[in-house]
C-alpha cells in the first residue's frame, strides 16, 4: 500500500510469532525493494511457519518482480494514495502497480483489500482474477471485516470493536490515530486468513510501540517537566500527512509544534498537495511551524495568506533549506514543558536528525 506497509507488516509478524511461539519471520526494517525482498526471503529460518514480507515500489512492474518471488498465500493492500504519483500519473495507476501483488498468489490464496478506498472496485477486480478469495476491511457497509466502534483508550490509542462476519472482536490499539484503527482491522483480516490466532493479534496490537521513524512517541526533558517528540521522520505522502497532523491535534499538549518535510516524488503535482496541507495543519492547532524543502514554498505561501488576514491570526512559521535549518529555528522558538512536536517527511529531508538532535541533546 502507499501508507502503513511497515507498521502492518510488524503487527502481523507480533501476532503470528506469538501464537507460533517464536516460528514467525518478516523482512526487518522495510526492506521491500529489488534487494530487501530476496535477502528478507534469504534470511527465513527453515523451521518458520509463518513469514511477513514488506513490497513497495515506485514504478510500475516492480511488485509484479516481487510478489513471483514472495509467492504469497495471504496478500495485502493497505491504502492508495498518491505517492510516487510523478512516476505513475494518476492514483489509478498506483492502484494497479499496488495490485501487481496479487500476480504472485499461489492457488487459492486470499487477497485483503481496503474498503473504504475510492480504487475499491477496481482492487476487487484484479484480486478476482487471481485470488481464490477476496476479503475486504474497513468502515465500508461491504466490508467483510467491518469496524463497528473505535473509542479513545486510556493512555492514548484505540479499543475498537470488529464485526468479522461470523463473530465481532474487541481489542485495544496503543498506537493512536484513525489511521490506525484502519490498519488494525487489516492485521486482523490477514491474521484470519492465514490461520493465526485472534486473541494473540488483539494482544500484539495493545502492545505494540510506535517504530522509529514512523510513529515512536519520544518524551524528552524540556523546562520543569518533559516536552513530547513524535518521530514520524521516515516516510511522508499526501495521506499520511493528514493522518498524522490529526494524530497530533489528538494529542494533550500545552503547546503543539510541527516540523514539516517536503513530500518528494509528486512531480508537478507538487505544488497543489504541499498547498492543501494548510487546512490540516491549521486543524491539528499547531502554533509554530517549520516547512522543509522547496517544496515546501506552496504551502508557506497559504500559511502567509492566512497570517495576512482581516484578523492577522496565522499560524507562526519559518521555511528552511535543510534539516539544520529546521533545527536551529526550532531551538530559536524554544521548547516548553507539556510541548507536542511532531517531526515529519520525506526521508530523503534528512529530518530524522532534528529527532536525533532533540532526543540526544534534551534527552
Amino acid at each position: 500500500g502507499s501508507v502503513g506497509k511497515t507498521g502492518v507488516k510488524e503487527a502481523i509478524f507480533a501476532a503470528l510469532d506469538r501464537s507460533s511461539r517464536g516460528k514467525a519471520h518478516r523482512s526487518v526494517k522495510s526492506y521491500n525493494n529489488h534487494v530487501g525482498v530476496p535477502l528478507s526471503l534469504a534470511r527465513m529460518a527453515a523451521r518458520s511457519r509463518f513469514g511477513v514480507f514488506e513490497m513497495g515500489m515506485n514504478h510500475a512492474g516492480e511488485i509484479a518482480a516481487l510478489t513471483v518471488q514472495v509467492r504469497p498465500h495471504v496478500a495485502i493492500i493497505t491504502t492508495i494514495a498518491p505517492a510516487h504519483i510523478e512516476n505513475l500519473g494518476s492514483e489509478e495507476a498506483i492502484a494497479d502497480a499496488k495490485a501487481e501483488i496479487f500476480g504472485g498468489l499461489e492457488p487459492g490464496g486470499i487477497a485483503i483489500i481496503p474498503a473504504d478506498s475510492p480504487h475499491f472496485a477496481r482492487l476487487k477486480e484484479a484480486a478476482e482474477r487471481q485470488a481464490g478469495a477476496v476479503v475486504s476491511f474497513g468502515r465500508a457497509p461491504h466490508a467483510d471485516v467491518r469496524l463497528l466502534d473505535a473509542v479513545a483508550a486510556p493512555g492514548g490509542g484505540s479499543l475498537v470493536t470488529a464485526d468479522l462476519g461470523d463473530r465481532r472482536v474487541c481489542y485495544t490499539v496503543a498506537a493512536p490515530g484513525e489511521h490506525w484503527v484502519t490498519n488494525s482491522l487489516a492485521v486482523m483480516a490477514a491474521v484470519r486468513a492465514a490461520g493465526g490466532d485472534l486473541g494473540a493479534a488483539g494482544l500484539a496490537l495493545a502492545e505494540m510501540e510506535g517504530l522509529k521513524g514512523r510513529g515512536a512517541r519520544i518524551a524528552i526533558p524540556a523546562g520543569t517537566g518533559t516536552a513530547l517528540v513524535i518521530d514520524e521522520s521516515y516516510n511522508a505522502n499526501p495521506a499520511s500527512m493528514k493522518a498524522t497532523l490529526a494524530q497530533l491535534g489528538a494529542t494533550p499538549a500545552t503547546r503543539r509544534i510541527a516540523v514539516l518535510g517536503a513530500m518528494k516524488e509528486l512531480g508537478e503535482h507538487a505544488p497543489a498537495y504541499h498547498a492543501a496541507l494548510a487546512q490540516p495543519l491549521a486543524a491539528s492547532g499547531a502554533g509554530f511551524v517549520v516547512l522543509v524543502g522547496p517544496e515546501m514554498a506552496a504551502l508557506a505561501e497559504e500559511l502567509g495568506k492566512a497570517g495576512a488576514g482581516a484578523l492577522g491570526k496565522g499560524i507562526a512559521f519559518a521555511h528552511c533549506n535543510s534539516a539544520q535549518e529546521a533545527l536551529e529555528a526550532l531551538r530559536g522558538h524554544g521548547v516548553e514543558s507539556g510541548d507536542a512536536i511532531l517531526v515529519k517527511g520525506s526521508n530523503s529531508v534528512g529530518l530524522g536528525a532534528v529527532v536525533a538532535a532533540l532526543v540526544n541533546k534534551e534527552g
